[in-house]
């Protein structure tokens, strides 16, 4: 299954971040047709810019039935393949983007202030500064309508439990309902995205101040 306008929409994400030279570990899309589903993967390096911070990943999920919403709505699209079929998707969804912006926290801490004996994250001291930060995110993204929340992976040894995996997770949905032209759509998207890379930085800045300042305590 093909998504024209999602997949015009990826191309001008890719040479937009090709442009920014920003350093890509991962730039994917991945098709699900048996739930008429289809996304973008994006992992930006940031292991040299972070000591505590390794990447952020961009996540963009998509389906068929916005595509085809989308197709209705924008100027042009009368060729468009889902509005060729016999049996044509019918829906009263409004088009939206969902985005999916992760932190992906450096496994081994920075300082042994902050570690257990195998130098990962102990359990007890990733509690004060993930709380801590958690309210830092949610001031700096007090005007945004979304839900941020940790995703962790709790590991044991003898000597005490440790965090093999930190993530920090914020949803976002963008509605795309007053655009008119696929050029507005490509416009719109650069846009927010690069708000979210804009907002990305601050919530790092404020991750690495969080910690520093727990190492300094």
């Amino acid at each position: 299954m093909t998504y024209p306008i999602f997949n015009s929409v990826i191309n001008r994400i890719e040479d937009d971040l090709h442009n920014r030279e920003i350093t890509i570990n991962t730039f994917r899309t991945w098709n699900e047709d048996r739930i008429n589903a289809t996304g973008l993967e994006i992992e930006i390096d940031l292991s040299q810019s972070s000591d505590f911070i390794k990447a952020l990943s961009i996540n963009l999920d998509w389906d068929r039935f916005r595509e085809t919403v989308l197709a209705k709505q924008l100027d042009g699209m009368q060729e468009h393949p889902f509005l060729q079929e016999d049996h044509m998707v019918s829906t009263s969804i409004s088009p939206a983007i969902d985005i999916e912006i992760t932190w992906l926290f450096n496994e081994k801490a920075h300082h042994r202030k902050l570690a257990a004996q195998n130098g990962y994250h102990k359990v007890e001291a990733a509690s004060l500064w993930m709380e801590e930060i958690t309210q830092e995110v949610n001031q700096l993204l007090a005007d945004d309508d979304i839900i941020t929340r940790w995703h962790v992976e709790v590991e044991g040894t003898p000597n005490g439990k440790y965090l093999s995996a930190v993530n920090l997770i914020s949803y976002f949905q963008y509605t795309l309902v007053d655009l008119k032209s696929l050029n507005e759509v490509h416009h719109f998207v650069l846009r927010i995205l690069h708000e979210l890379l804009v907002k990305s930085n601050k919530v790092i800045k404020s991750a690495e101040q969080t910690l520093e300042s727990q190492v300094a305590a």
